[in-house]
């Protein structure tokens, strides 16, 4: 396509083209710390194409598809162009990504092991791994978690940090502006904003770490933690993946593994303070 882009985050490597400049500028500038790997051969193609000639000038309209798409995926304003690319990776991985095992996951690291969160949108996960990440911890990555289903261990994937609605003036004022990319109003999930991770986080997005507690985090109910049955933890788990039944036998083996090993905990939490107050003290006593 006219303008596009190739970036390298973890493991995977993909090669983004667009219609239009906006969204490749908006890579560029947010990804400007990540490896220059332009000109090398990609694992997935995004491409953001208008629905069609007339939409690329007229009330500019985005249709994403690349090496795996969706045919009824609903178009796209321009004005989310940036939210356009980035979903588009989320699609390469979730749908053709095999290397791994995919958690839809938040995961942070800290002397070598990594706290794995997860949980439905809004569960505070995103939140609280990049503010954990400005707090001592290593951000490894927001959208998903890579677990090697041969060593055991988590995978760095640290994408840009997706900020809904009350995060991002949380995060923002955590981070400062330099680290935030523009504030997308009026999107299917309300207003969003990405933020850039740490440099710390992309100098070491080769080096994995092993999982040592992994939390469901649920945010805007009384402080409570609670223990979960290893059935309960492995069906959530199958349920957040999105290549559990496409990899098979080695997918089964490798959460099997991690389900009976990793100390897990479901946590409440209605501020922030006490969410790193239950992190603190979790990560003292299990990990």
């Amino acid at each position: 396509m006219r303008h596009h882009i190739t970036l390298r985050i973890g493991p995977a490597t993909f090669r983004i083209g667009s219609a239009w400049r906006g969204p490749i500028a908006d890579l560029a500038r947010l990804y400007a710390a990540y490896p220059d790997v332009q000109g090398a051969i990609a694992d997935f193609t995004v491409r953001l194409q208008p629905t069609s000639l007339l939409r690329r000038f007229v009330r500019p309209s985005i249709f994403i598809t690349g090496d795996h798409g969706l045919a009824d995926a609903a178009p796209m304003s321009l004005a989310h162009g940036l939210l356009a690319a980035e979903m588009g990776m989320n699609l390469q991985m979730a749908l053709g990504w095999r290397r791994h095992l995919l958690l839809h996951a938040s995961s942070v690291e800290k002397d070598g092991r990594v706290l794995v969160m997860t949980g439905e949108s809004g569960s505070g996960k995103s939140t609280l791994s990049a503010l954990l990440g400005e707090r001592g911890w290593r951000f490894m990555g927001d959208e998903f978690a890579l677990l090697d289903c041969d060593t055991g261990a988590i995978l760095p994937f640290p994408r840009l940090v997706s900020l809904k609605n009350r995060a991002i003036d949380v995060v923002t004022g955590a981070v400062g502006e330099a680290r935030m990319g523009p504030l997308l109003t009026a999107t299917a999930k309300g207003d969003i904003r990405h933020m850039v991770p740490r440099a710390d986080a992309v100098a070491r997005m080769d080096e994995g770490g092993m999982p040592a507690l992994l939390l469901f985090p649920r945010f805007g109910h009384a402080a409570d933690v609670r223990t979960l049955g290893q059935g309960e933890i492995f069906m959530r788990l199958t349920q957040a993946s999105t290549n559990y039944v496409a990899m098979g036998e080695p997918a089964f083996t490798g959460l099997t593994r991690f389900v009976r090993q990793v100390p897990a905990r479901a946590i409440d939490f209605a501020s922030g303070e006490e969410a790193f107050a239950m992190v603190d003290r979790l990560w003292e006593e299990l990990a």
